[in-house]
């Protein structure tokens, strides 16, 4: 049988004032890595199905 599933927890003050600027503007990321994380990405997949 599974575990209730705890409550999530509430960011107060400086934290969540960062927390939701962050989700605002998430950081921008290079077209490099991109292509760098599809092709990791690629690679599990390929592991996974063989």
């Amino acid at each position: 049988m599974a575990r209730p599933i705890k409550e999530t927890p509430i960011l107060y003050g400086s934290d969540g004032r960062r927390f939701e600027e962050r989700m605002k503007n998430p950081p921008k990321v290079s077209s490099e890595k991109k292509e760098q994380i599809r092709k990791s990405y690629e690679t599990v997949m390929k592991m996974m199905v063989n």
